[in-house]
């Protein structure tokens, strides 16, 4: 496994390190759930801090990998979605506290991750903020925008996945994306004290009432986003789709697509 977890007394911090800069596809995924299931075995009473390393807590999505997919058939698609809710929501209902502690930028999914833990602490600068998504031809997945809105509440949520705006941290800090901001060499520090102020002995209080607070959330994803979400595959592969994640790679590596 290549992301690492360092006890710091009672809160378990587990950096992520599957490429420089966290790029997210299937060995990310692979990786967080490895991680999971040790912080279960090995550690299962800690509060756990999620960060990255460098200036980056994730880029979001490879795209090298992902638009080839997304170029191809719409069964694959759906396989590979699967896998990628597992990972957010396996984090998002996680019965422990959980902190970001958002190093540097956190951009589409990257942004996303650090959004499903309980709690974020962010660098005071040097940092964007956004999900661009739907400006290079991406949906936001409908069980997403549910744990966006349960995170920054409805409005935010929907001003960020519709318009692809990117923020620095003090406009992030503003829109309640984040809880709080520390200088850079300070985020870890912080995140790691705000993880462990919940006594031990209160751990089983904080799950369950973790459970009460999500319960809506939940609910409205079985019910509403899932079913919502199996159209997903169709709007990732369409002609229009694919045409702008051309004209994306095309902006961002001054190269035509390859696929």
């Amino acid at each position: 496994m290549s992301w690492t977890i360092e006890r710091r007394g009672r809160v378990a911090v587990v950096t992520m390190a599957t490429n420089p800069v966290n790029a997210q596809g299937r060995a990310f995924f692979a990786d967080l759930h490895e991680a999971f299931d040790r912080l279960e075995r090995d550690h299962a009473e800690c509060p756990v801090v999620l960060t990255g390393t460098g200036g980056r807590f994730s880029a979001g999505l490879d795209l090298g990998e992902h638009f080839p997919l997304f170029a191809g058939d719409a069964s694959a698609v759906a396989s590979w979605f699967a896998d990628y809710r597992a990972t957010n929501v396996r984090l998002f209902t996680y019965p422990r506290p959980t902190v970001a502690a958002v190093n540097g930028h956190a951009f589409a999914g990257g942004l996303i991750t650090a959004a499903v833990c309980d709690y974020r602490v962010a660098v005071a600068e040097g940092a964007g903020f956004g999900l661009n998504e739907v400006p290079i031809g991406i949906p936001m997945p409908a069980v997403y925008v549910r744990m966006l809105a349960y995170a920054w509440g409805e409005p935010v949520a929907a001003r960020t996945c519709l318009l692809g705006e990117i923020f620095d941290p003090q406009q992030a800090y503003a829109l309640g994306m984040l809880h709080e901001l520390a200088p850079a060499e300070e985020v870890l520090d912080r995140a790691v004290e705000v993880a462990g102020t919940t006594p031990e002995d209160c751990l089983d209080q904080y799950a369950f009432t973790k459970r009460a607070c999500q319960a809506a959330a939940l609910r409205d994803i079985a019910a509403l986003a899932d079913p919502l979400d199996e159209e997903l595959p169709a709007g990732m592969t369409g002609d229009r789709a694919r045409h702008a994640h051309r004209r994306y790679w095309q902006q961002l590596k001054g190269r035509p697509a390859p696929w």
